[in-house]
């Protein structure tokens, strides 16, 4: 998935001093970096959906070709020759 890269050491500094316990620091740090390690990224999605993308092309042409059939009928039916 993503790797999203920051300072932890900056991090946990930052929350001491703004007096956050050390080990509480630490936690709150860790679970941030941890988190971003399952974010799911737009090229992710793009690989994940390139097969579902080439079956919505295929069904789009399939309707239109449904479409053109159904106005045939119909114009043949106001239309008799």
């Amino acid at each position: 998935m993503a790797t999203i890269t920051f300072d932890t050491l900056e991090l946990v500094n930052l929350l001491k001093v703004s007096g956050f316990p050390a080990d509480q620091a630490d936690a709150v740090v860790r679970v941030i970096a941890k988190s971003h390690d399952e974010l799911v990224t737009k090229r992710d999605l793009q690989i994940e959906f390139a097969p579902l993308r080439a079956d919505w092309v295929l069904v789009k042409w399939m309707l239109g070709i449904q479409m053109a059939g159904v106005m045939a009928l119909v114009l043949k039916s106001f239309f008799p020759h």
